[in-house]
């Protein structure tokens, strides 16, 4: 299959009928958007000539999978995140998901303050426990040694480097800021 790209000359109008992703202009019938060009003879017409675009299947979480997912806010209840990648493969629509404070970590719920666990910007690995649906977010748990933040930046600026499993430590300023540090596996470290 020919690939194209939008505005590309396809064919002139006298041998083809303009289809899906495809316009025409001054004789002739051009791409309108980036795909494949797909040509159909349908009866005794001419061939209609379309673009279409790869159409594989998008990857959705999944009830036990494992995301790596940015803090967007926080509030004293929960963490609104957005989920980035399930197991090591990128999304590319944005699904939103909430790590609720009783599912921070497997211990002592009662005692977990959200803002001493995440903060915006923070990078989480974290565990699907619930499907969202429209109006609702994916639930998430951070409840495991191996789940929670893996990169964070300190208010100067720097990536921290964890210290314990509670905290990390910006490597300039030396400032201790609390957090709930994942336990990264060595599967999950890529350069």
């Amino acid at each position: 299959m020919k690939l194209c790209v939008p505005g590309e000359r396809l064919c002139s109008i006298e041998d083809c009928i303009a289809g899906v992703g495809t316009y025409s202009r001054h004789g002739y019938i051009l791409a309108s958007l980036a795909g494949y060009v797909l040509k159909k003879n349908e009866g005794e017409e001419l061939p209609v000539i379309s673009v279409v675009r790869e159409t594989e299947a998008q990857l959705l979480p999944d009830v036990g999978a494992i995301v790596t997912c940015k803090v967007t806010s926080i509030n004293p209840r929960f963490a609104k995140v957005h989920i980035l990648y399930v197991g090591s493969t990128p999304l590319k629509d944005k699904f939103r998901g909430t790590i609720r404070k009783e599912d921070v970590r497997a211990t002592e719920k009662d005692k977990v303050e959200i803002y001493k666990s995440f903060r915006p910007g923070d990078i989480v690995l974290a565990k699907v426990i619930s499907l969202g649906d429209v109006q609702s977010n994916y639930l998430l748990t951070t409840a495991e040694n191996e789940l929670g933040v893996v990169v964070a930046h300190s208010e100067a600026g720097a990536q921290m480097v964890p210290i314990s499993w509670c905290e990390m430590q910006c490597p300039r300023t030396h400032a201790k800021e609390f957090r709930k540090v994942a336990r990264v596996q060595p599967e999950y470290l890529q350069a």
